[in-house]
């Protein structure tokens, strides 16, 4: 029998292809078609086929050969991070961040907007168009100048770029983002739960680079998941995976509780490191119960690793060895945990990645 291939199908190993070779060429030295072929696992051809067509749309360059040597070099070839910009907004209950970065998220440009919990939709939104239009101005862009736009939000997101519930911030539930935003700079806007990009964001800039399964945990005032499975972000069928914070259980909606009397006293982290016992044993608290639901997670997926994310992520030096000891209590095996490095861009940095995925196929179709 033989197998039939459709053109989705073929158009989706054209990216994978891509993608591969991008990655090699993003990571190393520049190559030539016979140490790409090697490294992605093609055939020489193919992968000349993958790489003409990254030189066609800009995505790659030919490198000038070296001076000196015998006979005619073999062509080597980069990958060019400057070919294209694009947008990523992250939309808090505390400010609204837009950057510009370059194709391999190396941040160009940003621009930040404060915001309160408590402010409704319209303003908010005001809020989105001041830190979207204040960051091109600062690029020197105009919105037909980006090769992508990402954004990403508190709450669940549906497939068409619309927060489906949001808890968190007023009047947020039902708002079109993606349509409010594509108003502005035009082209396509994909928009996300920000716990889901800022695992993406790992993977692409930050601590989780080679993980293939990992989890990350948002460790704030709020806690989340985001989940990378087979190297790509996991949704779910309806959006919704990793929402384990919605069963009680889990220990994640009670989990910050533990910490809220210190709102007025102080910073209970640093008073924990100075010894005060109140605050460890608040801590102590705190970590039990987020344990419960990353060790959920975690006999459920057996991941390589779990990223510890989000605002108390720069106190970890205090938590993090009692986290990994209450896991051992319940996993059978405890992955490695590390703690991001991305701090407040992370988000909006996965918000630019989700625009990079969205621009690829339509560019190599082109």
């Amino acid at each position: 029998m033989t197998a039939h291939v459709n053109g989705g199908d073929l158009s989706r190993l054209r990216q994978l292809n891509a993608d591969s070779v991008i990655r090699v060429l993003r990571d190393e030295r520049p190559q030539t078609l016979t140490e790409l072929s090697r490294r992605v696992g093609l055939s020489r051809a193919s992968t000349e086929d993958v790489v003409q067509e990254l030189l066609e749309v800009g995505w790659v360059a030919e490198v000038e050969p070296a001076a000196g040597g015998v006979g005619r070099p073999a062509r080597r070839y980069k990958f060019r991070a400057d070919a294209g910009h694009l947008l990523g907004v992250d939309v808090g209950g505390h400010k609204v961040l837009a950057l510009i970065t370059d194709l391999d998220g190396t941040v160009r440009h940003s621009r930040q907007v404060a915001v309160t919990p408590e402010l409704g939709r319209s303003e908010r939104l005001a809020a989105v168009d001041r830190a979207v239009a204040g960051v091109l101005r600062a690029a020197g862009l105009t919105g037909d100048r980006l090769w992508g736009a990402g954004v990403a939000t508190t709450g669940l997101v549906d497939g068409t770029g619309r927060v489906m519930l949001s808890e968190a911030l007023p009047e947020w539930t039902g708002v079109d983002l993606a349509g409010h935003l594509r108003e502005r700079v035009g082209g396509a806007v994909r928009v996300e739960n920000d716990c889901k990009v800022a695992a993406l964001a790992e993977t692409w800039r930050g601590v989780a680079r080679h993980a293939t399964d990992m989890v990350f945990i948002l460790a704030g005032w709020r806690t989340g998941a985001g989940l990378i499975i087979g190297g790509r972000l996991h949704r779910g069928f309806g959006n919704a995976a990793g929402e384990i914070g919605a069963l009680p259980g889990a220990g994640w909606q009670r989990a910050p509780g533990h910490l809220r009397a210190w709102l007025s006293d102080g910073d209970v982290f640093a008073a924990s490191r100075a010894g005060d016992k109140a605050a460890t044993a608040a801590l102590r608290r705190y970590v039990k119960d987020l344990a419960q639901g990353i060790a959920a997670l975690v006999l459920t997926l057996d991941p390589e690793l779990v990223v510890i994310g989000g605002g108390f992520s720069r106190s970890a030096d205090v938590f993090l060895e009692p986290l990994r000891a209450e896991l051992d209590r319940w996993c059978l095996r405890t992955p490695e945990l590390r703690v991001s490095a991305l701090a407040d861009e992370g988000v909006a940095l996965g918000a630019a990645k989700l625009a990079l995925d969205l621009s690829s196929p339509q560019r190599l179709r082109a």
